[in-house]
C-alpha cells in the first residue's frame, strides 16, 4: 500500500511537501528585489506552520550589537519580542549574546532569571519560549524565538527542524550580502526597521477603520498580502498613502 492510499500517511506526506517548499523558498534569495522583512516574515510563518508552536519572532543584530525586532508571526509575539529587546532580558537576548540555544519550557519557573520578561509573556498569553541562534560558524546574525501558550518543551525533532530553517535563512541573508558586494547587512536592517514602522502605521489605520484590534488588523493585512502574493511592506505603503482599499483588506480572512 502506498502513501496515497493510506489515510494515516497523508498528513505526514503533506507536511513533508510543505517542508520541502519551505526550504526551497528560504534558499531563494537571489531575486533582485530581495526584502529582508518579507524573507524573515516568511521564516516565522513557516516555523509556526511546521513546528508545534503558537508564534515565532526574529531579532537581528544591528549597529553596535543593538538588537532589533525584524519579523514576527503575530502582534502578540511582536509586543513580547520588543519588550525583551528594550529591557535587555529574555531568551532571545541571551541566545544572541551567547550564540547558543536558550530554552524555557515554563517561563514562570524561569521568573527569577527573567522576571520582567516572564510577566510580559504571561500578559501576552505565552507560557514557554525557546530561542535559537541564527549563526554561521562564529558569526551570529540574530535569533529565532519560538513561543508556546502552554508550559511545555518542544520535541527534539521540532527543535532540530526550526534550527535548520534558521540556518538556511542565515545563509540566505549572508549570501545576499555577498552578492551585493559590501556590508549590506546594516543597510538591510535599516530598511527592515523602516518597513516595520510602515507596517505598524498600516496596522493602526486598519484597526481604526475597521474598529478591530491591532492583532486582528495585522492578520487581515498579512492575509491579504498572501492571498494576492504581495509583499507586506509594499501593501502597507499602499494602505498608509491611501492607494489601498481598506475595506477590501479587512474583508480578507486573517492569516
Amino acid at each position: 500500500m502506498d502513501d496515497h492510499s493510506d489515510p494515516a500517511a497523508r498528513p505526514l506526506a503533506d507536511r513533508e511537501q510543505r517542508l520541502a517548499r519551505a526550504f526551497v523558498a528560504l534558499a531563494d534569495t537571489l531575486a533582485a528585489d530581495f526584502d529582508v522583512v518579507d524573507f524573515l516574515g516568511m521564516l516565522t510563518g513557516q516555523v509556526v506552520d511546521l513546528v508545534d508552536v503558537a508564534a515565532a519572532g526574529v531579532v537581528l543584530r544591528g549597529a553596535h550589537d543593538r538588537l532589533e525586532v525584524v519579523a514576527t508571526s503575530s502582534h502578540r509575539a511582536e509586543l513580547l519580542e520588543l519588550f525583551a529587546v528594550q529591557s535587555g532580558a529574555g531568551p532571545c537576548v541571551d541566545c544572541v549574546r551567547s550564540g547558543e540555544p536558550v530554552s524555557s519550557p515554563d517561563l514562570q519557573a524561569s521568573a527569577r532569571r527573567w522576571p520582567r520578561f516572564a510577566a510580559a509573556a504571561r500578559d501576552c498569553g505565552f507560557r514557554s519560549a525557546h530561542a535559537l541562534p541564527m549563526r554561521l560558524r562564529e558569526q551570529v546574525l540574530g535569533g529565532l524565538t519560538l513561543l508556546g501558550t502552554e508550559p511545555r518543551g518542544i520535541g527534539a525533532d521540532d527543535l532540530a527542524l526550526a534550527q535548520a530553517l534558521a540556518d538556511v535563512a542565515t545563509i540566505g541573508i549572508l549570501q545576499q550580502r555577498t552578492i551585493e558586494h559590501g556590508d549590506q547587512l546594516s543597510a538591510q536592517l535599516r530598511t527592515a526597521l523602516d518597513s516595520r514602522v510602515l507596517i505598524e502605521q498600516a496596522k493602526g489605520m486598519l484597526a481604526e477603520h475597521g474598529r478591530v484590534s491591532m492583532a486582528e488588523a495585522f492578520g487581515h493585512l498579512r492575509g491579504y498580502a498572501r492571498a494576492h502574493q504581495r509583499r507586506l511592506t509594499e501593501l502597507s505603503a499602499e494602505v498608509v498613502d491611501g492607494r489601498a482599499d481598506l475595506g477590501l483588506v479587512l474583508r480578507r480572512p486573517p492569516a
